[in-house]
């Protein structure tokens, strides 16, 4: 069962971690939406400890398994990329003229404060077994699939499944997570 936060015990183990916008808006519809998330993973890989095993972005929110290298926290990072990713893409929906989107956000009672975009909770899973981490990894692979965006989880160019079908790093170099 998945609880409502990572827990200071578990900071440096692995998590599978979702990442959802108020309201299931779909705001990653655009190329400089998921280079804003990419980007920001980039930079929390490089400087903030976090180790990247696979992803997917979606329309309205963002699958992950993660983990915090040792002296670093995993609550921390998810922490700061969802304070700079709000930045950005609140930037980019004023830039877009999506004003319609930073209506509903603003007017949202799912928010706690006033430039909210992400869902408060996290939703992480603590990834305990190779049973459940490949459950995890089918589940982020398949997500584009299951929505219909495409036929074959390796053609979704916002997914980890690249990396690994095709040895496609152009996007994201990914860690590799060596469960023991």
């Amino acid at each position: 069962m998945s609880s409502l936060r990572i827990h200071q015990e578990n900071e440096n183990a692995p998590h599978f971690i979702t990442l959802t916008i108020i309201e299931w808006l779909n705001i990653f519809t655009q190329k400089e939406y998921f280079n804003c998330v990419i980007e920001c993973l980039k930079f929390s890989q490089k400087n903030l400890g976090l180790l990247l095993y696979e992803y997917v972005i979606m329309t309205n929110h963002i699958h992950l398994i993660v983990q915090a290298r040792e002296g670093y926290q995993l609550s921390k990072i998810i922490q700061s990329f969802k304070q700079f990713t709000t930045k950005e893409i609140l930037k980019l929906l004023e830039t877009d003229r999506r004003k319609y989107i930073l209506r509903i956000l603003n007017n949202s009672f799912s928010k706690r404060s006033v430039n909210q975009i992400w869902q408060e909770t996290n939703y992480p899973e603590l990834i305990e077994s190779e049973k459940f981490l490949q459950q995890k990894i089918d589940y982020i692979y398949n997500n584009p699939v299951i929505k219909g965006y495409v036929d074959e989880p390796q053609h979704y160019l916002y997914s980890s499944a690249r990396n690994r079908y095709l040895d496609d790093n152009s996007i994201i170099e990914l860690d590799n997570l060596v469960y023991e």
